[in-house]
């Protein structure tokens, strides 16, 4: 049986019908072929039918769901394992919960930066679930700059709960980390694309954020706080989590409606992790698609475009 999260309940009982029609016909005894087949379509609809109108809570929820592909599932499948990781800020260490490195995607060479969260209780402690220190931001910036040495487009994979808001953290510059590669980002050569593929929370997502084009995936959700902080400051518990989900316009379709994105990238009905290479199909497409037009511009015009995107944010004519 798949994960299923709580508003996915109607689904888990047609789940267990189907598992048990499956289980007689293995036996032998009757033959199911019809009913199987009459579940697994009540399963489709139904799935279709919630997910059809998802509350921005609700779509939270799917972004964390346990089986939704991470960065290195995408770079993986992307890349067809051509991608050569580099390590290390060549000032403190090496952040396992940032990776970058080269990879090939249908024959094209591009620099892939992306937080890690680990796919079990064990990797998600040495990925710090996620959550890089300032060395992990400078490692991807000190990777960018190598791409743009060697004239490659970048593309950033943003999935984070926050950057790591440990005392050492802020001992070793988180603040200034981030800032340098807002400030860096905004003038690189090369081409940006950045994608949220699930959690793009705060100036942990921002900091490999700042791109010509910033594209989300369709349950993916991005904010300067996640609902449950937000909801800790404001009503000092994590009770009213879905009222600041609401408040925040986290989801994909708001950030767009408010210019502060440039495109949204379909998942399959149910979520990424229902179907993951359909998934990876179509980032893979949004990148090709998205970077033939990028180097149609000059080095110079990309720049301007990109940083007049960025001031134009937020402002009130």
């Amino acid at each position: 049986m798949p994960v299923l999260l709580e508003f996915e309940e109607p689904i888990g009982e047609l789940l267990e019908q189907l598992e048990k029609a499956k289980e007689i016909s293995e036996k032998g005894d009757v033959d199911t072929t019809k009913t199987v087949r009459d579940i697994e379509q009540k399963i489709k609809q139904k799935r279709e039918e919630i997910y059809k109108n998802l509350t921005p809570w609700q779509r939270v929820q799917v972004s964390r769901h346990p089986e939704r592909p991470y960065t290195l599932s995408y770079i993986k499948y992307l890349t067809n394992e051509t991608f050569v990781e580099l390590h290390g800020d060549r000032t403190v260490g090496d952040d396992k919960a940032m990776v970058g490195g080269f990879g090939k995607i249908d024959g094209q060479s591009f620099m892939i930066i992306g937080q890690q969260k680990g796919i079990n209780t064990k990797m998600r402690q040495y990925r710090n679930f996620g959550m890089p220190n300032p060395e992990g931001y400078r490692k991807a910036l000190r990777l960018m700059k190598m791409a743009e040495k060697f004239n490659k487009p970048v593309i950033t994979l943003i999935d984070t709960p926050g950057a790591f808001p440990g005392l050492e953290a802020e001992e070793r510059g988180q603040g200034e980390a981030i800032a340098r590669n807002l400030f860096e980002m905004a003038k690189l050569k090369v081409p940006i694309i950045c994608i949220v593929i699930g959690e793009g929370a705060s100036g942990g997502a921002l900091g490999i954020g700042v791109g010509d084009k910033v594209l989300m995936l369709e349950n993916s959700w991005y904010s300067v706080i996640s609902p449950e902080n937000c909801s800790t400051i404001l009503w000092r518990n994590w009770d009213h989590k879905i009222e600041a989900a609401d408040a925040l316009k986290l989801t994909s379709s708001d950030m767009l409606k408010n210019k502060l994105i440039d495109g949204i990238i379909k998942e399959p009905v149910g979520g990424a992790h229902i179907d993951p290479e359909a998934t990876f199909e179509n980032v893979k497409e949004a990148i090709l698609t998205n970077v033939e037009k990028l180097k149609k511009l000059t080095p110079a015009k990309r720049v301007e475009k990109r940083i007049e995107k960025f001031a134009a944010m937020g402002s009130i004519s």
